[in-house]
């Protein structure tokens, strides 16, 4: 808006008249123009009409400098007015508009702006109708429209005011991010506060197998094996509380109902003051995932081999039957304690482990483990490890196993003594063949010196001189 003035003027009848000029400078772009509106004040002095009319003028004030494009226009679409806003907006000035039909914005030759027309003339009010609409230049723009109806002083219907507001950048923005959520592979919802979906994206269709129109307005957690447990997880949230990777069973149907595991993670979205406006929840398909663990798992309990997992300060995260039969204590005892603990010397045991981590892996380290039972025994072990990584190659900790090796062991012992044993023995038979030996070599020559005697007889001692 320009300068106000109030003065005097004259009327024809030359009767005097108080009168607001408001003077308006505008760049037509071929030169200065000035815009001079004139209203009467005569019937407006005193308290009251000049509090009306100061309500008047910052109502024209609030229209003219509204960052809205504010329209006015008869029943036929003849442009009646035209503010600041819808100058910016559309790139026509007022005296370029104002006489002209609302038409000329209707892109694509749309005439929508008839059928608008028609509901205003019925009393309608019309808000929030999104629309395209077509600039000077030539460009088109996303608006959000609001129209109401402008009656006379006998309530009769003669026009419709129109605030038009440039949603293009929020379409856009709206737009990418529908087309992020579409791309999502997992299920996003949005929820309002009594759980009904307000809106999904393709791979909801898919996860349930109901099309996206039968899904809104209907309860997310009926969706579920159990509704009980979606519904509190969803109140959760309500309650400020998280919900991250709540397991779930979900029905998926295709012709004949089947189920699907999914992860159920879910986050309440507030408008400015706080408020809870709804949720946003996105279901995981893991089936395939679940599965691929139940195989993994069952060949790890399949192992005859006590299997571990470790983490970087030594405690077991995981572990298998095996290790459970191995030293006697159930397996929910043994996550979150240490694997050294359960050797007979804790600290050569924590030695091979760091060994692990300098070298990568370990190999056959013989260690001997504590056995619980009625009382405890030792077990004799060959200690395997190697360090797991996550995909940027950081280390998330160490999987070993301990083949028990006691009974082995114990053969080899028994198999050694027994070596040992046999060996003495046949050290004692070599000695008696050497004593029975030197025996028998006597008695030859004994046999031999009798049976001379026997045949020749004694000799004398001239023969025995004779011989030496």
């Amino acid at each position: 808006m320009g300068a106000e003035l109030e003065l005097s003027g004259l009327r024809a009848d030359g009767t005097g008249l108080a009168v607001n000029i408001i003077l308006s400078p505008m760049d037509t772009g071929a030169g200065m123009l000035v815009l001079v509106s004139v209203r009467d004040r005569t019937h407006r002095e005193g308290p009251v009409a000049n509090g009306i009319g100061r309500r008047v003028d910052r109502l024209l004030a609030l229209v003219q400098h509204s960052d809205d494009a504010i329209i006015d226009e008869t029943m036929d679409g003849t442009i009646t007015s035209w503010n600041a806003g819808a100058e910016r907006m559309y790139g026509y000035s007022s005296l370029e508009m104002i006489g002209r039909s609302i038409q000329v914005l209707s892109a694509d030759g749309n005439d929508e702006m008839t059928d608008i027309l028609a509901r205003i003339g019925r009393g309608e009010v019309i808000d929030h109708l999104e629309t395209d609409r077509l600039r000077k230049d030539g460009t088109v723009l996303q608006v959000s429209l609001s129209l109401t109806p402008i009656r006379d002083a006998d309530g009769v219907i003669v026009g419709a005011s129109t605030i038009a507001r440039n949603v293009s950048e929020a379409r856009q923005a709206f737009e990418a991010a529908r087309s992020m959520i579409e791309t999502s592979q997992d299920s996003l919802v949005a929820l309002n506060p009594e759980g009904k979906i307000t809106d999904a994206n393709e791979a909801t269709v898919r996860l349930t197998g109901i099309a996206r129109d039968r899904l809104i307005g209907t309860s997310f957690s009926d969706y579920f094996t159990d509704s009980q447990k979606a519904d509190e997880v969803y109140q959760r949230v309500l309650g400020d509380q998280s919900a991250a990777d709540y397991q779930l069973t979900l029905r998926h149907h295709n012709g004949r109902e089947t189920i699907t595991e999914v992860l159920y993670n879910a986050t309440a979205y507030r408008d400015t003051q706080g408020n809870v406006l709804g949720l946003f929840a996105a279901t995981r398909d893991v089936t395939g995932q679940r599965k691929a663990a139940q195989y993994a798992r069952s060949l790890i309990e399949a192992t005859m081999e006590s299997l571990v997992a470790i983490s970087p300060d030594g405690k077991i995260t995981d572990t298998n039957e095996a290790m459970v039969k191995l030293t006697g204590i159930p397996a929910d005892k043994l996550v979150g304690t240490s694997f050294s603990d359960y050797f007979t010397d804790p600290q050569e045991a924590e030695q091979v482990y760091q060994k692990v981590f300098e070298q990568g892996s370990v190999i056959d380290a013989p260690l001997t483990l504590r056995h619980v039972n009625e009382h405890e025994s030792e077990r004799e072990v060959l200690y395997n490890a190697s360090v797991y990584r996550d995909a940027n190659g950081a280390t998330l900790g160490v999987v070993a196993t301990a083949r028990d090796i006691t009974q082995q062991m114990q053969a080899q012992r028994e198999k050694t003594e027994q070596q040992a044993a046999e060996q003495n023995r046949l050290e004692e038979l070599e000695r008696f063949q050497q004593l029975t030996v030197g025996r028998e070599l006597k008695m030859i020559e004994l046999k031999k010196e009798i049976e001379y005697l026997r045949k020749f007889g004694a000799p004398n001692a001239s023969d025995t001189d004779e011989q030496y």
